[in-house]
């Protein structure tokens, strides 16, 4: 047996980087204490979801890697709660910036850098103003808990990149995230399908899912956004096995097996009857593996 206790945990994010760094730590220290191993903060949780708006003074939030405030007192953090944690922040490198994130093992060691490889762009998202494309490629990264595989918000809604994680190794699938009502119509609700969408990798790998989502009303120069939280953990078949509220600040836990979900996926056989040689028009932007095709009239 070789068991995990994970934790998931959301939080409204506030105009003071110093506030939100405290506050975040408080929760980690919490969910430690409860005894969590690996702990799930969302995604840019340093500031407010800035990407709101199209605004050049922004790019002011954007650190190193090396230096980064976010990934130094974080994995700090780490080190004294013998904890894994990933840790999301903006990223400058050199002319570039990028929506990234590191995890610190227990040790407080650095275990790799994800760059976020799906970015949304509209009202209330403006994701690709702000960062490039990332350029890493999926990461599962390998932790005193395991082998952690990690998107951010966005990616979470492909189900290429949580396969991808899975045949890399991933034992766990994390997504940091902000994600709340749409800016032209606030009526509209997505977080049920946001639910959905990610208890079906969960299922499709069968290995837990943990998200983390913000929550608040946070007011743009040119709209808002009410984050609807739902964080939730899901179990190796998609069962929701904690799930969070729309409004409050809220740690939530969850104990797995890992040898028992490793055995269960070496035996039930999604892997082991993949057929790869039928999925290359999944590398192709029109769904065609040798360009497009003509239609006679």
């Amino acid at each position: 047996m070789r068991t995990l206790t994970v934790a998931a945990l959301q939080m409204a994010c506030g105009s003071s980087r110093a506030d939100n760094f405290d506050r975040m730590e408080q929760l980690i220290r919490r969910s430690a204490a409860s005894g969590a191993q690996l702990i799930v903060s969302q995604e840019l949780f340093a500031d407010r979801y800035f990407c709101q708006d199209e605004s050049p003074r922004h790019f002011d939030l954007a650190e190193e890697f090396s230096t980064s405030s976010v990934v130094q007192r974080f994995s700090s953090l780490a080190r004294e709660l013998n904890v894994v944690l990933p840790i999301s922040f903006f990223e400058r490198a050199g002319q570039s910036y990028f929506n990234s994130l590191t995890v610190a093992d227990s040790d407080g060691s650095l275990r790799g850098l994800y760059r976020k490889s799906h970015l949304p762009e509209g009202p209330g998202y403006e994701e690709k103003y702000y960062f490039l494309p990332g350029d890493t490629g999926f990461q599962v990264f390998t932790t005193s808990a395991g082998a952690v595989g990690v998107g951010i918000c966005w990616d979470q809604w492909f189900p290429e990149c949580a396969r991808s994680l899975a045949l890399c190794g991933a034992e766990i699938l994390c997504y940091p995230t902000a994600i709340g009502s749409e800016p032209p119509d606030p009526t509209y609700d997505t977080s049920a399908h946001w639910q959905r969408v990610m208890q079906g990798h969960a299922a499709a790998n069968m290995m837990p899912v943990v998200a983390a989502n913000r929550v608040g009303r946070e007011v743009g120069a040119s709209s808002e956004v009410t984050f609807y939280g739902s964080s939730f953990i899901a179990d190796g078949t998609g069962a929701l096995v904690a799930v969070a509220d729309r409004e409050s600040e809220t740690i939530l836990t969850a104990t797995f097996d890992l040898e028992q979900l490793d055995l269960a996926r070496s035996s039930f056989g999604l892997f082991r009857d993949r057929r790869p040689d039928l999925y290359g028009n999944l590398a192709m932007l029109d769904g065609h593996r040798s360009g497009h095709t003509a239609t006679e009239g």
